[in-house]
């Protein structure tokens, strides 16, 4: 991985402070690998998983959001939800920043995600998004596309939420990309509401290029990176729902979710 200058001279001048966060967070890791996640799996076993508790949610989904709840934690992060998820099926679309995005959208709700397939294969993320109901997609394939807007469409009109980055892509965390309107598809032939989601790290958003990956960096030197970061808050804000046909089909669902997600990011707190 290459750094540029000021990535490098900033990593630099806060060296002692990353490795005593190395120091303090390591051990963390390890404990929410080594004893957290059997509790989670164990969570997940028939009939235990699928029990549902007072609040109706299944005990499953509950510890799935537990669990990465936690995992924010040990990353530094005091997560924060501003606003409230639909119940039900619903597609929720977000900002795409870096691979953390899927991490602090499943502490606040459970949800099935498309995903690139290659997450399939990333250390413990990609392991537990396979048993998160994940929809794997293969980018650059209008057959897996075709294959992903029909497991969606499934699962909505099952009931079942989905969730959805639809630039397609992580970018370097200081714009919003365009939204993809093909994958707004899935909302209109099930004919269920799509919800804006706004992922926003740091105070007012300001350290959205931070957690995001560098131009060449790796998951893994990603992961790492992060790992050693400042605390810093990290909000998920569920914006207003966009009703079933009260949009001008699936480009006017793109174009007023991505509207309505910049302008939350540009909001100060």
């Amino acid at each position: 991985m290459t750094s540029s200058p000021d990535h490098a001279e900033a990593d630099a001048s806060g060296m002692p402070a990353r490795v005593l966060r190395y120091c303090v967070r390591v051990p963390l890791l390890i404990w929410h690998l080594g004893v957290d996640l059997p509790i989670l799996l164990l969570s997940m076993l028939p009939p235990i998983g699928r029990r549902r508790l007072r609040s109706g949610e299944r005990v499953d989904h509950r510890m799935i959001r537990w669990w990465q709840g936690g995992l924010m934690r040990v990353f530094g992060f005091s997560v924060r939800r501003v606003g409230t998820p639909l119940p039900g099926a619903t597609l929720f679309v977000a900002n795409h920043v870096s691979w953390i995005d899927i991490v602090a959208l499943h502490s606040q709700r459970m949800v099935g995600f498309v995903a690139k397939r290659e997450i399939a294969g990333w250390p413990v993320v990609g392991w537990l998004a396979a048993r998160g109901e994940t929809i794997f997609h293969q980018r650059g394939s209008r057959e897996s596309m075709g294959g992903v807007l029909d497991e969606m469409v499934a699962r909505l009109r099952e009931g079942r939420p989905v969730a959805v980055f639809p630039e397609g892509r992580t970018r370097g965390g200081d714009v919003v990309g365009p939204f993809h309107a093909r994958i707004f598809l899935a909302a209109v032939e099930a004919n269920v509401p799509v919800q804006p989601v706004a992922l926003r790290y740091g105070r007012d958003a300001s350290a959205q290029a931070v957690v995001a990956f560098r131009e060449h960096e790796s998951f893994m030197a990603n992961f790492l990176r992060l790992l050693g970061e400042e605390p810093r808050e990290a909000q998920v804000v569920f914006l207003e729902p966009i009703l079933p046909g009260s949009s001008d089909g699936r480009r006017g669902l793109a174009e007023v979710s991505r509207e309505r997600i910049v302008a939350a990011l540009e909001t100060r707190a």
